[in-house]
């Protein structure tokens, strides 16, 4: 979740590479919206997602193995590098020759990407028997980001419920305990990663359906930072805290921002835009939220009890005769 960034280009350029005329000398359509004649790749929407799922959990497993025998902090910084590491590659792309051409200007061949100049002209979603989706008809996109909402819901709830959703609250809670018992940590913390990236790529393909183009600078750490604010929060642990966090910042970043609160300096004499300062914003929410109510606002049952733990016996602590 710190570095949400990454599966979220990497998405993205998957929708870019599969679902456009990028890479122009390869013929491939399948069930896609745009015309056989049109050169490059064209899979169906469900293809790509498919294809950015599977990517990001590749990618999820390599950049989770440095990261094995780091704790806290660490993980944090490592992750935070990678991130880097993919935004430079998006941005350098271009010097990244896969086939074809000299390397020249009038005939560079197929790169990686298209670095700062985007990937532009997206096929847009196409569904046998629903037809092409339009842009200006925003229904459709609502009903496709909620038919992939639950199909997430669904699984978070039941990978919670299962071996495995067992085995990652064992390590988060006493690893070395959970070892001793025969949980086997390397391969159940790759799939963490691993899972966790295949949502993060989910979602930054149906972004780059949705605003047809792909560029390096869409995607900046503050999002990964806004995604992170979500999850705070709505509640640490908890799946139906991440939905209400997500809710209320989405509500708060695009609407309570720019049309409620926008002319609020204006008022005092001020001259700045409040939406210049939103994620300034979030991080007061971030602190005041973990100040007076670490657990969030819908936490996790077994989170809640420990916090609720922790400061009962901070109390008591302090309660004691020295």
């Amino acid at each position: 979740m710190r570095a949400f960034w990454i599966w979220d280009t990497l998405g993205a350029y998957s929708m870019g590479w599969f679902a456009s005329g990028f890479f122009y000398k390869a013929h491939v359509h399948i069930l896609s919206s745009a015309l056989s004649t049109v050169p490059g790749i064209h899979f169906n929407f469900l293809l790509v997602l498919l294809s950015a799922a599977l990517i990001c959990a590749v990618f999820g497993a390599i950049i989770g193995l440095p990261t094995l025998r780091l704790r806290g902090d660490y993980i944090a910084i490592v992750t935070l590098a990678f991130g880097e590491i993919i935004g430079t590659i998006a941005v350098n792309g271009t010097d990244i020759h896969l086939t074809g051409g000299n390397g020249t200007p009038s005939d560079p061949g197929m790169t990686l990407t298209a670095g700062n100049l985007g990937i532009p002209a997206l096929d847009l979603p196409y569904f046998p028997g629903i037809g092409k989706f339009q842009l200006l008809n925003l229904r459709a996109w609502y009903w496709l980001i909620f038919a992939i909402l639950l199909l997430v819901l669904f699984v978070n709830i039941r990978l919670r419920d299962s071996r495995l959703g067992r085995a990652w609250v064992a390590l988060r809670e006493d690893e070395v305990a959970a070892v001793s018992m025969g949980i086997p940590a390397v391969r159940t913390k790759l799939l963490a990663y691993s899972i966790g990236a295949t949502f993060g790529g989910m979602s930054g393909a149906f972004l780059g359906a949705y605003y047809t183009t792909v560029n390096a600078s869409q995607f900046a750490f503050s999002f990964s930072i806004f995604v992170l604010a979500m999850i705070i929060v709505g509640g640490l642990g908890s799946i139906w805290g991440a939905v209400l966090g997500a809710l209320l910042l989405s509500y708060i970043n695009f609407y309570f921002i720019p049309d409620v609160f926008n002319s609020l300096p204006g008022t005092f004499g001020l001259n700045f835009s409040l939406t210049d300062l939103s994620f300034g914003i979030f991080g007061f929410l971030l602190v005041l939220v973990m100040v007076l109510r670490p657990q969030g606002l819908f936490p996790e049952r077994r989170r809640k009890l420990e916090l609720t733990q922790e400061i009962d016996r901070d109390q008591a602590m302090l309660k004691e005769p020295t």
